[in-house]
């Protein structure tokens, strides 16, 4: 996580990696080296509003469905 995020909670560490375990949400996808991530959220009513460090929010189910479906080096386009 980013350090705006981390500053907004301390408790997450410094590095995580994605994956199925990744407490940012669910399904936290990370795109390459980048600070972009797409993730799902608890907060349904954020979904299509804004970003925040770097995250394109989804609903937990619609994430969860992408991260089945997409393979590792897939070309994501930001617009």
């Amino acid at each position: 996580p980013p350090a705006d995020m981390r500053a907004r909670r301390p408790e997450l560490p410094a590095y995580m990696a994605g994956g199925a375990d990744n407490p940012l949400g669910a399904r936290a996808i990370y795109l390459g080296d980048t600070l972009y991530r797409i993730h799902g959220s608890n907060e349904p009513e954020s979904v299509g509003r804004s970003t925040s460090s770097g995250c394109f929010r989804m609903t937990n189910d619609d994430v969860i469905d992408l991260y089945e479906r997409v393979k590792v080096g897939a070309k994501v386009i930001v617009l």
